[in-house]
């Protein structure tokens, strides 16, 4: 099926004038760069035939490295594993420009379409997400359109003069939109955001009568790359397959998942032992300090890995307590329940065993804790905040 795809690409390149060599995976370089290949590699494609759809992924643009090298996405596993055919829009920044690409990813949606797919869906992030929607009004070809975090114009910080433009850019290429149906999300702190975009996208798009589900600043998802993070795959991966395959329906299930809003029954079971190891020991001594941390704390990591920690007891200035990880994204990364020993520290609960990352926990005014794990080399950094598990 590839090397029928692939001759169909050579022929597109050759109309739009794109340099490739080799096929979709093998590039020569160009000053002109617009190529599209499979996200997880041409094994992972099953045809127009068998396949539920095409789903096209268009990264971001930098202006000081190639965003190309950028990950496909997280939440773009879950398109493939519903039986979709992923591939993404590779592109140099020197030729990357709206005009430019957008007609390019209008021409390769064409082709997919043409080659027999049944549906032919694009996703984009910040600036893929302005080309995407660009695209949808320049070709017949595509159903939906997933954005994230849509902008072309900069940031707050760089670019104040122009970055209300993402706003203001945004309507016109709604209003151009010709069939697709469009959902997207707009993320609390997300400096590109002027703010305020969700009403006028959600009543340009109804007055078009194009269906939408428009998602404006999801709990516990803030900045520019919100949509990138496991914890958005929980929260919005089964809705995003669904509005790619159909228009939303009034019986859909809520799009914002509840995962992570109360602990699995894998958690619970695994923190069941800890509770009762706990329970009423003579030799306890909850002092005034350790006692409104004692019991379980519940949340969720940005990596979409639920989190507990369960504070048994306490012996002297030793405080004992179990920390469980849920299971992550990735095959790698399983359940983890360890036993974790430390202190009171200056109003904090601290664990930091030599050789271990550490954990530290701080009481909220709302009777919440805010929760910080650090690696134990100082590379990486996680917070969150947990609540009490009755």
């Amino acid at each position: 099926m590839m090397r029928t795809l692939r001759g169909a690409v050579l022929g597109l390149i050759a109309t739009v004038g794109l340099g490739i060599a080799g096929g979709l995976t093998e590039v020569r370089p160009a000053a002109a760069q617009i190529v599209l290949k499979p996200a997880y590699g041409e094994a992972s494609l099953s045809g127009p035939a068998m396949a539920r759809g095409a789903v096209v992924w268009s990264h971001g643009r930098s202006v000081d490295s190639e965003d190309s090298e950028a990950p496909t996405p997280l939440y773009m596993k879950t398109l493939r594993d519903a039986g979709w055919d992923v591939f993404r829009l590779d592109r140099m920044r020197v030729s990357d420009t709206l005009p430019n690409s957008a007609r390019a990813l209008a021409g390769y949606s064409d082709m997919l379409k043409t080659k027999g797919y049944r549906r032919v869906a694009l996703t984009g992030q910040s600036f893929g997400a302005f080309i995407s929607l660009i695209s949808a009004g320049q070709t017949n070809a595509i159903d939906s359109v997933i954005a994230t975090a849509p902008a072309a114009f900069g940031n707050f910080t760089e670019a104040y003069d122009s970055y209300r433009e993402n706003a203001g850019q945004l309507w016109p290429i709604l209003r151009s939109v010709r069939r697709a149906r469009v959902m997207m999300f707009f993320f609390h702190g997300d400096d590109f955001d002027p703010g305020g975009r969700a009403e006028p996208a959600r009543n340009i798009l109804a007055q078009r009568g194009l269906s939408s589900l428009i998602i404006d600043q999801p709990s516990l998802l803030p900045g520019h790359g919100a949509a990138n993070t496991g914890l958005f795959v929980r929260r919005f991966g089964a809705c995003i397959v669904r509005f790619a395959e159909a228009p939303p329906a009034p019986n859909d299930p809520p799009c914002d998942e509840s995962w992570g809003r109360s602990p699995s029954a894998e958690l619970l079971q695994a923190a069941l032992p800890a509770s009762a190891s706990g329970s009423a020991k003579g030799d306890v001594d909850t002092t005034a300090a350790l006692r409104p941390f004692m019991g379980m704390w519940y949340g969720s990591y940005i990596n979409g890995r639920e989190v507990a920690l369960s504070v048994e007891k306490a012996d002297g200035d030793a405080v004992y307590a179990d920390y469980l990880l849920g299971a992550g994204m990735e095959a790698d990364q399983p359940f983890e329940r360890v036993r974790r020993k430390g202190r009171i520290e200056n109003g904090e609960l601290v664990f930091d065993e030599k050789g271990r990352n550490m954990l530290r926990y701080r009481l909220r005014a709302d009777g919440r804790v805010s929760a910080t794990w650090l690696d134990r080399d100082g590379r990486g950094r996680l917070d969150t905040v947990l609540r009490r598990v009755n």
